[in-house]
């Protein structure tokens, strides 16, 4: 920002506030043992990396289902926003652990918006977070 009343207001000795943050994931060797991705959306990007992350490591998600899975979004304290779509367990789970629950209805940019390259064995898999209008596509 160019005002300087804004916290992010450029300067000498300061670090801008940014969202820039791609990660990549490397598992084993060859040509395609590799997976960039990111989660858009400020706050929200290492939230969304941790999700995404998670839900293709643990859960065993192609990178498509991953991206399109239910978020959550620590907003402060113990408030957390969280898209529909969960099992109602979760957020059963969540209040008796004290949390105050914002649920969205419809997946919205709020909770960001990804894209993955993901190496498979003889090429690459695309997607695309369907909360934004972005697609994954070959050539």
């Amino acid at each position: 920002s160019l005002d300087p009343k804004h916290p992010n207001c450029i300067g000498p000795n300061k670090r801008p506030f940014h969202t820039i943050i791609p990660a990549f994931l490397k598992r084993g060797e060859g040509k395609f043992s590799g997976t960039p991705f990111g989660v858009m959306g400020g706050p929200m990007q290492p939230q969304g990396h941790l999700q995404v992350v998670c839900r293709m490591l643990f859960a065993n998600q192609n990178p498509q289902s991953a991206l399109d899975a239910p978020r959550w979004k620590l907003i402060g304290n113990k408030k957390v926003a969280i898209e529909s779509g969960f099992a109602e367990s979760v957020y059963e789970e969540l209040r008796s652990r004290g949390h105050e629950l914002e649920i969205a209805q419809q997946r919205t940019v709020a909770f960001g918006g990804g894209q993955i390259i993901h190496g498979i064995t003889d090429g690459y898999a695309g997607a695309s977070d369907s909360r934004r209008d972005g697609q994954a596509v070959t050539f």
